[in-house]
């Protein structure tokens, strides 16, 4: 039975899993965001928000524990210096998966796993919302009497084409 099981093993030998989770962390801090499948990114994700938390509080200590599952130090910089200071107010959940369907060759389901402070559409839109107003039915009665005036000069362009006929 599978009492207190709560981590997807994700088919991997736990040294396999770790390596892969290190290395998915890395390049998800380095790219802000990453392609993979819907359970790699289910399980990095709770790999990664423990870390970012950490890295809140810049200590020696807290980075040495960063270090020691990332394994890459050019990652900890980025982590502590630009990730932690754009996401210092936020209280949890710092990363966003969005599903985008299966895989061709196995049907796997798919996914994009981002930072959600990097994500610049994310942040287009919602001010975009903020701007919409509604609009009445009579503005498209003053378009269409705009538009007569445009068909009454096509005719002073047709004796020109007969002239040019002659």
């Amino acid at each position: 039975m599978r009492h207190n099981k709560k981590f997807n093993h994700l088919g991997r030998t736990s040294t396999h899993r770790n390596a892969m989770l290190s290395n998915m962390a890395s390049s998800l801090i380095k790219h802000k965001r990453i392609f993979t499948t819907t359970a790699k990114a289910k399980a990095l994700r709770k790999y990664i928000e423990p870390l970012i938390t950490k890295s809140k509080d810049d200590t020696t200590h807290s980075r040495r524990l960063v270090f020691s599952l990332l394994q890459d130090k050019y990652a900890v910089t980025e982590l502590f210096n630009d990730v932690a200071q754009k996401i210092g107010d936020r209280p949890g959940g710092y990363t966003c998966i969005i599903k985008t369907g299966n895989r061709l060759g196995d049907n796997a389901a798919m996914c994009f796993i981002e930072l959600v402070d990097y994500n610049e559409n994310m942040l287009k839109e919602t001010t975009k919302k903020a701007t919409k107003t509604r609009r009445s039915r009579k503005k498209s009665t003053a378009t269409a009497s705009e538009v007569a005036p445009a068909t009454e000069e096509a005719p002073l362009a047709a004796p020109a084409e007969d002239k040019t006929a002659e």
